[in-house]
């Protein structure tokens, strides 16, 4: 496969495994997005991977977008960056006519939440917390979640956690439907790989279909909303929010946006 630094994969019994590898929090650069869309077009296009698994390294399965990485890039068009990023790789999760499962390992917040959500399934460590976290640098959504969110957990929960920025636990995401499993932190590796074998045992290319139905029925409008998302971030990119709550995150403290 297309290994890189940060991110790894390996193949065994019909499931190809994705592994973010960025210490500490697995946070996403552009190189790895631009590694898992290879990756994927790899699985669509191999007959032999009959499952997609995308999980972190480590306690942790992602943070979101590396905000180093987004400082760098304050001053450029974050539409343009989505454009190339996370919106063709939140695309293409959906349209792979493959199951793709999230094995969410640990903490998880951002965009990685998006990435988390545009898949098929869900299993969670039972230490696993949610966090939408766009606002508390003073970002609109992306990625998706202002469509996949409120969808499978309901607008009015949406609105507090994304308002509040309050975790949302591994129980609260089992009970709202968020996740579809939750396991203990030491087997979710197992129990993930267990479920995504099993899952590849299965009518994969009648899943294929059925996941072209769902996105008919349910995610119409998936592309035209990533597209308003990414409008909004450049509106959201030039407020003195974003300055205050990025520069906050860069000096570690927390943001004061009085």
């Amino acid at each position: 496969m297309l290994d890189t630094d940060h991110v790894f994969s390996r193949f065994e019994s019909g499931v190809l495994t994705i592994i973010l590898n960025h210490p500490k929090a697995n946070a996403f650069t552009e190189e790895m997005i631009f590694s898992i869309q290879k990756i994927i077009k790899i699985a669509a296009d191999d007959e032999r991977v009959r499952c997609v698994l995308l999980t972190g390294s480590g306690n942790i399965f992602s943070a979101g977008h590396d905000l180093g990485e987004v400082y760098q890039l304050r001053n450029e068009s974050f539409r343009d960056h989505l454009m190339q990023t996370f919106n063709p790789l939140i695309l293409q999760i959906r349209s792979l006519e493959k199951p793709v499962i999230a094995a969410i390992n640990g903490p998880i917040a951002g965009a990685a939440l998006g990435v988390a959500l545009a898949c098929d399934l869900r299993i969670a460590s039972e230490e696993a917390q949610f966090v939408v976290g766009f606002l508390g640098v003073g970002l609109s959504f992306d990625s998706g979640v202002s469509l996949f969110l409120p969808k499978l957990i309901g607008l009015s929960r949406a609105t507090e956690y994304a308002y509040t920025n309050t975790p949302i636990s591994a129980q609260q995401a089992l009970e709202w439907g968020l996740v579809n499993r939750i396991a203990p932190a030491e087997k979710i590796n197992s129990q993930a790989e267990d479920w995504a074998a099993e899952i590849a045992r299965g009518p994969v290319h009648t899943m294929g279909l059925a996941k072209r139905a769902f996105n008919k029925a349910h995610f119409a409008d998936l592309e035209r909303v990533l597209d308003y998302e990414a409008r909004l971030q450049d509106i959201a990119r030039c407020s003195e929010e974003f300055d205050v709550g990025l520069q906050a995150f860069m000096d570690k403290r927390l943001p004061n946006f009085l």
